[in-house]
């Protein structure tokens, strides 16, 4: 399994309209498209204002296939502009689990 961890620097101020935007159009479309988002998370201590959200995916073909499909959406596209306001840097690191990771 393949995990993509995806960091968001959201600029200071915007974290509740980001986290409010993702909750009532976002998530939705990307569960539809992307499958199994692992988590979802925000910081509380350490750097202030960042988004971190983990996609599980059997291969990386699969993670292309499926963000395509994701970015071909006319809902997608729409929505995407809103929340890409508010970000100030975007950070994607592709992780493989460890053969004693709980994560398979």
């Amino acid at each position: 399994m393949y995990y993509e961890i995806r960091t968001y620097r959201i600029k200071t101020g915007a974290l509740p309209t980001y986290l409010k935007l993702v909750e009532e159009e976002g998530i939705a479309l990307q569960k539809q498209y992307l499958g199994e988002l692992v988590g979802y998370f925000y910081s509380e201590i350490g750097p202030l204002n960042q988004i971190v959200h983990i996609w599980a995916y059997p291969s990386l073909d699969e993670r292309e296939t499926r963000r395509a499909a994701l970015a071909g959406d006319a809902a997608w596209v729409a929505f995407a502009p809103k929340i890409q306001a508010l970000l100030e840097e975007m950070e994607s690191k592709i992780m493989k689990a460890a053969a004693f990771s709980p994560l398979q």
